[in-house]
């Protein structure tokens, strides 16, 4: 059995639940659509550092920020469109900003649609008129996001999108990784570099791009929790970044449509047509083993 609840905390948090695998997922539509946990058996699938989520002058650090119209950085924070330089901040604006919800079902598992729409204030930096419509779906140990797209411009829209999920690990030296490609790249430097199938959590911070993918799947087994994460994700997302820094509970690994700088770049921009919609679908299971 499905259900969803709604409780007022510092923010108004949806809460998707399913009996059947113990599972529950909270969503805070006005802290940037955010999805904030995921419990699955009693188990904590994100991680959340609730200090920063307290605070509504910082980003969130945890459960899974939205990123939109870019992915990562530009360089200098600026892109040139049509003749016209705009400021763009690290990942875009949607997961800084107040979403809607639109609908909720828990006929085929606990569903929750948020919206979020073009504004003066998005204008500014992304001259575009948009409407997105993304739509969170518990089913047992699987949540779905499908992000619906749409321009509402009379122009071509040119777009990345992606997620930055947040993974609670306890100790990352139990982590076996099986990713969909050897090749990265790290921030700031575009040598392809050969990946061994293991990283060294010594290290500060490690910022490795994924590219040239495989498969649309990477699975993560937690051997300390007896859990196995598969995230998987449709074709249009083309970089995988693996994302982590020293002495803190999480991991990132983080399904984007194309690399950072992509505004100035062009490499692997997603198109919304006028009056059109682009539709993407990333997916995670968690198992026991």
């Amino acid at each position: 059995m499905c259900a969803i609840a709604v409780e007022q905390q510092q923010y108004k948090t949806y809460i998707l639940s399913d009996e059947s695998t113990r599972s529950k997922v909270t969503v805070v539509p006005e802290r940037g659509g955010i999805i904030t946990t995921w419990l699955l058996r009693e188990q904590d699938i994100f991680y959340m550092d609730t200090e920063r989520f307290a605070d509504p002058t910082l980003s969130v650090r945890g459960g899974i920020p939205l990123l939109f119209p870019i992915c990562g950085n530009l360089v200098d924070d600026t892109y040139t469109l049509n003749g016209k330089t705009y400021q763009l901040k690290q990942h875009g604006f949607a997961r800084n900003l107040a979403w809607e919800v639109s609908e909720q079902s828990d006929s085929n598992g606990a569903s929750l649609t948020v919206n979020l729409k073009s504004s003066e204030e998005t204008r500014a930096v992304y001259p575009f008129d948009f409407e997105l419509n993304f739509i969170y779906t518990l089913r047992g140990n699987n949540l779905e996001l499908r992000y619906r797209h749409t321009n509402l411009s009379q122009e071509p829209m040119p777009f990345a999108t992606g997620i930055h999920p947040y993974f609670y690990a306890p100790d990352k030296s139990k982590l076996v990784v099986d990713l969909p490609s050897n090749q990265y790249q790290v921030k700031g430097d575009k040598t392809v570099q050969s990946f061994a199938g293991e990283f060294d959590f010594e290290q500060d911070e490690i910022d490795f791009a994924f590219i040239n993918l495989s498969k649309q799947s990477a699975v993560v087994t937690d051997q300390s929790r007896n859990l196995k994460l598969t995230v998987s994700y449709d074709k249009n997302y083309s970089t995988l970044v693996f994302w982590t820094v020293k002495g803190k509970d999480f991991y990132c690994l983080e399904p984007w449509s194309a690399p950072r700088n992509a505004l100035n770049t062009g490499e692997s921009l997603l198109q919304a047509e006028p009056n059109t919609t682009v539709e993407t679908v990333i997916n995670m299971t968690v198992e026991s083993v």
